[in-house]
């Protein structure tokens, strides 16, 4: 051996310190690949962590800005949206090039998809900005509900679901502890010990399942929901899931942006800030949203779109159009929530686009885009079959999503 055998090589020394700073690192990442690929049945991209940076308050003008409303669970109906407003291919990849496009909301609820929205939604974001183009998603009134601990309009597929989402996360939690050069915390070693299984009575578990899974600070809200902005303004157009009134506007945007993600990263359940909460909150209030254009609070709309820099136009979702997409006040307030999700509705996809920060545009499934207009054209109901639309990849995804083994 000699006199200095006993001392580590610098080859025993690189590989020790590989083991204890660098392989723990890619042994987590390949985890968590395996995880996410393996719940959505298909390979995901990765999306950075939660920051301490304020979500996104106001944005520069965009050539083409797609705006798309209320999602619901409704994977079929959003992957039809996404394909509506030229943003995907027949793959579901970005294909939308620079455009910039907002989905205002609600993707939790009254659907069974919810987690795959998400999860199509996180990767689209990802190849969005890779082709120079954004996707920006905002925070509804059923984003805060959930996190709140309000869980009444969820699906029993939806709890499925997340069941299934949870005890894939359980399983990668596991796999981290047995790597010998991972070092975890009691509390994600004892997390990892409980992974939840099929409860007795599905029913009777689902409130206490999503309150988990969907409470601040947990992993699920810190990934899909924390990041959002509640209200975002791009170019002359102001995205809101409900409206903008102002009490709001004196409290501040940027605020509530900042006190949102800091509720849904750190606060309690029972205590959202109170611009979320009642029917005046931001992501509730409907004085703008009335198909009846005599009950639009029009001035007050004026009011808050002028105290606002730059600010033209509002788009707004969370109240259903009957006649689907259309304007009020004098074209002040773009209305996009055609009540598309199977969960509330069942009405033909359609987009909202705006071209050049001036000209808007309608965009529904094998017609020209039409201007929009305060008459909106008769809206078609029930799931037909769409030509453009590739059903058996539908299928085939959302057989991935529901897979049970």
């Amino acid at each position: 051996m000699g006199w200095f055998g006993w001392w580590p090589s610098t080859t025993d020394a690189k590989t020790k310190q590989f083991c204890s700073k660098e392989f723990p690192k890619l042994w987590d990442s390949w985890v968590n690949s395996f995880v996410d690929t393996a719940f959505n049945g298909a390979p995901v991209s990765s999306a950075p962590g939660p920051t301490l940076e304020t979500p996104p308050t106001a944005v520069p003008a965009a050539p083409r800005l797609v705006a798309i409303g209320d999602l619901h669970g409704d994977f079929r109906k959003t992957w039809r949206a996404f394909r509506i407003a030229g943003l995907i291919d027949e793959q579901g990849r970005w294909s939308g090039g620079s455009t910039v496009c907002v989905q205002v909301g609600d993707v939790l609820d009254r659907g069974d998809h919810e987690l795959q929205i998400f999860y199509l939604l996180e990767r689209l974001q990802v190849e969005a900005e890779h082709a120079g183009g954004k996707l920006y998603v905002l925070n509804g009134n059923h984003e805060t509900m959930n996190v709140s601990s309000n869980h009444r309009y969820a699906t029993p597929g939806a709890t499925v679901e997340l069941m299934r989402w949870q005890r894939w996360q359980a399983l990668g939690r596991q796999l981290k502890q047995r790597c010998k050069c991972y070092t975890a915390s009691a509390a994600s070693v004892s997390e990892a010990q409980r992974a939840p299984g099929p409860p007795a009575n599905l029913f009777g578990a689902a409130h206490f399942v999503r309150t988990e899974a969907m409470q601040p600070g947990s992993e699920l809200t810190q990934r899909f929901m924390a990041e959002h902005p509640i209200v975002l303004q791009v170019g002359s157009n102001l995205f809101v899931h409900g409206g903008v009134l102002p009490s709001h506007v004196e409290y501040g945007l940027q605020r509530i942006n900042q006190e949102t993600k800091e509720w849904m990263l750190q606060g309690s359940a029972l205590k959202p800030p109170a611009f979320l909460r009642g029917a005046s909150a931001i992501v509730w209030a409907r004085d703008y949203s009335a198909e009846d254009e005599d009950r639009c609070d029009c001035s007050k709309l004026q009011q808050v779109l002028q105290s606002i820099p730059g600010a033209k136009r509002m788009v707004v979702g969370h109240t259903i159009q009957g006649g689907g997409i259309n304007s009020a006040c004098e074209g002040q307030v773009m209305r996009i929530d055609v009540g598309m999700s199977r969960g509330c509705g069942d009405r033909e996809p359609q987009v909202l686009e705006i071209l050049d920060d001036k000209r808007v545009r309608r965009l529904r499934e094998g017609q020209a885009p039409e201007e929009v207009s305060r008459t909106a054209p008769p809206q078609d109901h029930g799931g037909h079959h769409t030509p453009g639309v590739d059903e058996g990849l539908l299928r085939r995804v959302l057989a991935g999503g529901l897979r049970m083994s």
